[in-house]
């Protein structure tokens, strides 16, 4: 029964706009749950997730190792010349260390009137319009732009960048096909070229820029290999455009179906961090994060055998009645958020600080800038991904 309710959060478009309510029915009766066609189990429950995030006998597959596969497929060699986000202790420290001194909290924040003016440029297009598709009209457009800015790449450049790092983010999904792994192959190939051009231009012409940090970050006699400045790029890059999208898309999508917090929100300014957080909670972008088992372990009372993979799933998590009141109810006056929505342990999301600053930003421009808010479409369609969650488009009227 437990492998069914899995395969319908994958499958079907039903469950995929609304798969709480079997994610619910999941952790309350298989909250540990392995896999009976595959080497995978399956995490329900906020603190079995957070152990198994912040375990350092669950890491993730490297090179060598071989990864069960979702589809029935043999397991593959997991390989090697990856970004952190796959990496292990010392390199991950190692590499986590040196990009730190160029992503700084402060840093971010002082990128505040920059992204504050950018989201005005396409406020005013949709103000002009009455509104329009807010994922291709701000949700997509906005952190493209604003990571593009951050990491160094030049306008002329992006438009042809961002469908290829695209075509990487579906790598991440844990049932992908061969198509899209095909696909990915190609595009990395293309970014990598692209990125090594890049960085020798940067070489020679210093920027105020990441990619220009990451190239002076030393530490002693430690520094990033083009290799790894590479993965870091792409890792960013994606990661900065992908998932704040879908936290800008979620963010109005639920609104628009809680008129009442909307008003909340309209009579006090100062809820909006706490909105972001539940939003993030609530609807999170990320809903998926593995770990790989090096050896047999114990998880949540549970055998894994070595060569197993772990998946948390962060939405379940997220909504766990153990750790939060009435979790299936969005309240933007909550006033602690317990959520797993940037993972947790020594993989929590590095652009976390960044990713909340856009939400809120979006957030308070929306509200100055619009006094009424509606959806054009009953049922927007979701994208039909399981680790990425977010809108496919988002019709929206605005005055």
């Amino acid at each position: 029964m437990s492998d069914e309710l899995l395969r319908r959060i994958v499958t079907d478009p039903g469950v995929i706009a609304d798969p709480y309510p079997l994610l619910r029915e999941l952790r309350e009766t298989s909250p540990v749950h392995k896999l009976g066609f595959a080497d995978y189990w399956i995490l329900t429950r906020f603190e079995d997730c957070r152990l198994v995030l912040r375990d350092q006998r669950l890491g993730k597959a490297g090179a060598g190792d071989l990864v069960p596969s979702l589809t029935g497929a043999p397991a593959v060699d997991a390989g090697g010349d990856r970004s952190m986000l796959f990496l292990n202790p010392p390199d991950h420290t190692r590499i986590r260390s040196l990009v730190s001194r160029a992503f700084t909290p402060r840093w971010v924040e002082e990128l505040r009137a920059s992204i504050e003016a950018a989201s005005r440029e396409f406020l005013d297009d949709l103000a002009a319009t009455g509104g329009g598709d807010l994922m291709a009209r701000l949700a997509f457009p906005l952190p493209a732009n604003v990571i593009s800015e951050l990491v160094g790449i030049p306008r002329a450049e992006r438009d042809w960048l961002r469908p290829l790092i695209l075509d990487l983010a579906a790598t991440l999904e844990p049932g992908r096909g061969a198509t899209d792994a095909e696909r990915a192959k190609v595009s990395r190939d293309k970014v990598r070229a692209y990125l090594g051009e890049l960085i020798a231009r940067r070489r020679v012409e210093p920027a105020d820029d990441l990619l220009s940090g990451l190239i002076a970050a030393v530490d002693g006699e430690d520094r990033l290999t083009e290799s790894e400045m590479v993965m870091t790029v792409i890792l960013i890059y994606g990661a900065g455009f992908e998932t704040t999208t879908n936290l800008i898309g979620n963010m109005v999508h639920t609104l628009l179906r809680h008129p009442d917090q909307l008003a909340c929100l309209r009579a006090d300014r100062s809820l909006v961090p706490a909105a972001v957080e539940e939003v993030l909670r609530y609807e999170p972008p990320v809903q998926v994060d593995s770990r790989y088992a090096f050896d047999d372990v114990e998880v949540a009372g549970s055998l894994v055998r070595k060569g197993c993979v772990v998946m948390t799933l962060l939405g379940a998590a997220n909504r766990d009645p153990a750790v939060i009141e009435e979790p299936d109810r969005f309240d933007v006056g909550r006033s602690e958020i317990p959520l797993l929505s940037f993972s947790s342990g020594i993989h929590y999301c590095l652009g976390a600080s960044l990713a909340r600053l856009e939400g809120q930003v979006v957030l308070e421009g929306l509200l100055d800038r619009f006094e009424t808010w509606s959806a054009l479409e009953e049922s927007p369609p979701w994208k039909p991904r399981l680790t990425l969650r977010g809108l496919a488009r988002l019709p929206v009227a605005l005055s």
